[in-house]
């Protein structure tokens, strides 16, 4: 049998969802809604129990003589697809099976000489559950196509907003940085400052860093947009009116490849030397070792003060536009892609208000996602409980991107209506 006669075999990729034209009216979209809610779902159910059957077709048939080479390395490609969804569809199910079992049997462990039995078991449900909740993210996970730039290193960079006074940004910017730089610790990333412009009153006006190390982008993309703050100053000027004021920082993140093939021409460029400010040594106002970059046709400009060579600043500068550069290529990709829609978890843009962080409260509330976390210190930390944050923002994207797919499945299979 040829594989062009197989139903199945048509989806070249599991969510290619650039294909398909959207229809939001054959699907309502919980706000709240986890891995565990939509794994229950019947459009999800009977979507894994096609591409399970899938996968024992595509086993069965690469066991067959009638094939020829190509068949058979289509076949793998597509059986190596298939296989830990298949895997994890079933171990699921089976999870949900024993779930089913302890519960029948909590029911008839009522008597009081049974309490300790019936404790057990519901220790082993609980257990249990959190294996099936466990599983249902990892499942997620394989059925999202990862994104071209997961993988790749960052340019981050944090930039005061204004507000009366102007000092409340400015800390909050050097908090801000400060948190990516220990998240990075946190994740043994490399976090290399390019760019540091401190405000005169212990705030920080700009700055820029280079991060590397494993799926940065992938943890780092949503971080991107304007962060608000409230609170009432502890330092400044702002601080003796004793009162809640409200600012602004924005972050920016770009991904940068090992290799940003963006060529430049020289002749757009205009080149500035100045003399660095902020740590980094008594050099810093004695030599014009910093460096900015104006890319003329864009506008586009960066800094590099980082090392004590002029040379040195300038190569990272360069380094930086063309990821800035690259960046303007990558969004017009994601906007033909996504044309059709604005995604929940924002469009990425640097005007857009994602997070709150209100300290009289001591909550961080995510606008896109409404999720609430107390504790501020303890996300500013940079550590287990930012990770926390960012992940359930993946977890999310990963439910927004099957979801997307579904609804399109089902437009498709219904005609468009």
């Amino acid at each position: 049998v040829g594989l062009h006669n197989w139903e199945f075999w048509r989806p070249k990729s599991l969510l290619d969802t650039a294909r398909f034209t959207l229809s939001f009216k054959s699907w309502h979209r919980k706000k709240h809604q986890d891995s565990r809610a939509l794994w229950k779902h019947e459009a999800v159910q009977k979507y894994l129990e096609t591409l399970s059957k899938e996968y024992q077709q595509v086993s069965h048939l690469l066991n067959a003589d009638s094939i020829n080479d190509f068949e058979q390395r289509t076949l793998r490609r597509r059986c190596a697809d298939l296989s830990p969804i298949a895997a994890a569809f079933q171990e699921i199910k089976e999870a949900e099976r024993e779930v089913q079992e302890l519960e029948a049997m909590c029911r008839e462990l009522d008597s009081r000489d049974e309490k300790q039995l019936l404790e057990l078991a519901l220790e082993e449900k609980e257990t249990l559950d959190k294996q099936i909740n466990m599983l249902c993210r990892k499942l997620f996970q394989l059925l999202v196509p990862k994104e071209k730039y997961d993988r790749s290193h960052v340019i981050l960079e944090v930039t005061a907003g204004r507000t009366t006074g102007g000092d409340i940004c400015q800390q909050f910017t050097k908090e801000m940085f400060e948190m990516y730089q220990n998240y990075a610790d946190y994740k043994h990333w490399t976090f290399d400052i390019v760019n540091y412009t401190p405000a005169e009153i212990g705030g920080l006006h700009h700055a820029a860093a280079h991060i590397s190390g494993d799926d940065v982008y992938r943890h780092l993309k949503y971080e991107g947009g304007t962060h608000r703050v409230q609170r009432i100053p502890e330092t400044g000027l702002s601080s003796r009116m004793q009162r809640i004021h409200t600012g602004t920082m924005s972050v920016i993140v770009l991904p940068q490849p090992e290799e940003v093939d963006v060529k430049v021409d020289p002749k757009d460029l205009r080149i500035d030397t100045f003399r660095a400010k902020g740590a980094g040594g008594q050099h810093v106002n004695k030599t014009d070792s910093a460096v900015r970059i104006v890319h003329l046709p864009t506008g586009l400009a960066v800094e590099c003060q980082q090392e004590r060579s002029q040379q040195m600043n300038k190569e990272i500068a360069l380094r930086t536009l063309r990821a800035k550069l690259y960046q303007q290529i990558i969004e017009k990709q994601l906007s033909q892609e996504q044309s059709a829609r604005k995604l929940q978890l924002g469009t990425r843009a640097q005007s857009e208000r994602i997070r709150t962080y209100n300290f009289t409260q001591d909550r961080v509330t995510d606008h896109r996602i409404s999720y609430d976390a107390r504790n501020i210190r303890e996300i500013l930390s940079g550590k287990e409980a930012l990770d926390k944050l960012i992940n359930r923002l993946l977890e999310f994207a990963e439910i927004e991107a099957v979801t997307e797919y579904l609804e399109n499945l089902q437009a498709l299979e219904g005609g468009g209506c």
